[in-house]
């Protein structure tokens, strides 16, 4: 992938992930369809914006089959319209909404953009799930081992994690019936944005302050960059990976934090220096991902 020919349409392009993927895939020459209830303050060259309400199914089937003067009269089906999704669009986070709207909203729009990526014979999909299935807050219930990894069952602590619980199972049975077709999770880290950094050497003065995560983090761009591997990659069927930083937010080596903070907690393997200790083996032996930014500099 990565010609103009590839058109790829991103939903919740407004959002602090949002809007650097849709810069990542316009600067790699895809044909970017950005689709958000707001339009964003601007978008790349050659990026179109379409506002939709994705809790409408009808609406999603359209966005990603045929909407006037952006695909054109593509037939359903036809394997000739969008050729890959990138699915961001959510509430972005508990406690925003009440709960129940919160898990309802999301899992909905999931749900109808599987089904009309389905209809419309798109075979690579790639969705936000979210660290928050590995158990945050960590804080109140430590992890199993250190770095925390894909192999063990997700663990929901809120109805917005609840959700991301169902987007997962819900790809691995569309994958089932597609099975064709990639749908992949990134279980993104905590999302920056390079004027976030700012802030970071503040915490070295609390360790707990950040330890809801294992002191994760994930630069925007480097999110991005997962999407397109993700979008590129050959995989077929259901898979999560973990996306984090290689490194923490704190100052203080990892191995040293671990122990501090969570004694209990056995630590798997060697730990060095700053080292991430959300655990971002699979997506560097799978999708090629090798974070490119940190808040050191």
């Amino acid at each position: 992938m990565g010609t103009a020919a590839q058109r790829v349409v991103i939903t919740g392009s407004s959002g602090k992930l949002g809007r650097a993927v849709v810069a990542h895939f316009a600067e790699h020459g895809y044909a970017v369809t950005a689709v958000d209830r707001v339009r964003p303050a601007s978008l790349p060259e050659g990026a179109r914006f379409l506002q939709a309400d994705l809790s409408d199914y009808g609406q999603a089937v359209q966005v990603l089959t045929h909407v006037d003067e952006h695909y054109g009269a593509l037939p359903v089906g036809s394997g000739r319209g969008v050729d890959a999704l990138v699915h961001l669009a959510a509430i972005p986070a508990p406690g925003l909404l009440p709960d129940a709207a919160t898990f309802a909203n999301n899992t909905a729009i999931t749900y109808n953009l599987f089904s009309a990526a389905r209809l419309a014979g798109i075979r690579r999909v790639v969705f936000a799930s979210s660290e928050t299935l590995l158990g945050l807050s960590f804080a109140d219930t430590p992890p199993p081992y250190l770095p925390v990894d894909e192999e063990y069952a997700v663990r929901p602590q809120t109805s917005y994690s609840l959700g991301k619980a169902v987007d997962e199972e819900l790809a691995r049975h569309f994958a089932r019936w597609c099975p064709d077709a990639g749908f992949l999770g990134l279980r993104f880290s905590n999302v920056m944005d390079p004027e976030d950094y700012a802030r970071f050497p503040g915490f070295d003065a609390d360790p707990s302050e950040r330890s809801w995560n294992a002191w994760g983090y994930i630069d925007a761009r480097d999110g991005a960059l997962a999407c397109r591997l993700a979008v590129e990659s050959g995989i077929v069927g259901a898979e999560n990976f973990v996306i984090a930083a290689a490194d923490t937010v704190m100052s203080r080596g990892s191995a040293e934090l671990a122990a501090e903070v969570f004694p209990e907690v056995p630590v798997r393997g060697e730990v060095a220096g700053t080292q991430t200790l959300l655990s971002i083996e699979k997506a560097r032996r799978l999708l090629g991902f090798e974070p490119q930014h940190s808040w050191r500099g």
